[in-house]
């Protein structure tokens, strides 16, 4: 009988040993890395014709309107806007011009509502349309009103519509 009780302690001994060394042999390693991306500076536009409407040349009254330009850029770049002439002949950023046929109306676009500064690109007096991407969804679009003004008394136009088909602009940033 004692020899069975030993045998059956060795046997149990030998299990734990066993089920101890079982754990004792398992190792584990680490290491770690690292996650990057980067995001480029990106912007989008969009524009808004501009439509005057009827206009009375026999006025001195000139004649008002306005459009809207749209700007996305990615967060935190900031922008510039800038608009050029136009191609109709003869215009340039100082006075633009739209025409009908041989006939040129004289007309020009500005910064803010109080018409004192001609919109172009930050030369030669002109001023430009700036701002801070806010990121590139669309709720983050942001607006830049431009001011059209045909000035008063061009009498001598003929009768029709005066165009100019292109004006240009750009999103420096």
């Amino acid at each position: 009988m004692k020899t069975n009780w030993i045998k059956q302690t060795f046997l149990a001994g030998l299990a734990v040993v066993g089920l101890m060394g079982g754990t004792a042999i398992a190792q584990t390693v680490t290491t770690t890395f690292q996650v990057s991306a980067s995001v480029a500076k990106n912007c989008f536009v969009s524009a808004n014709n501009l439509a005057f409407g009827a206009y009375d040349g026999s006025s001195a009254t000139p004649l008002d309107a306005n459009t809207t330009i749209g700007v996305r850029c990615t967060k935190n770049t900031t922008f510039t806007v800038d608009l050029d002439a136009g191609v109709t002949p003869g215009a340039t950023v100082a006075q633009r011009r739209m025409t009908n046929g041989t006939d040129d109306m004289l007309y020009n676009l500005y910064t803010d509502g109080t018409y004192g500064t001609v919109w172009g690109d930050g030369t030669n007096g002109t001023g430009q349309g700036s701002g801070t991407g806010a990121g590139l969804g669309a709720p983050q679009e942001q607006t830049l009103t431009v001011y059209g003004r045909i000035p008063g008394s061009q009498g001598t136009l003929s009768v029709g519509s005066y165009t100019e088909t292109t004006i240009t602009v750009t999103v420096n940033y």
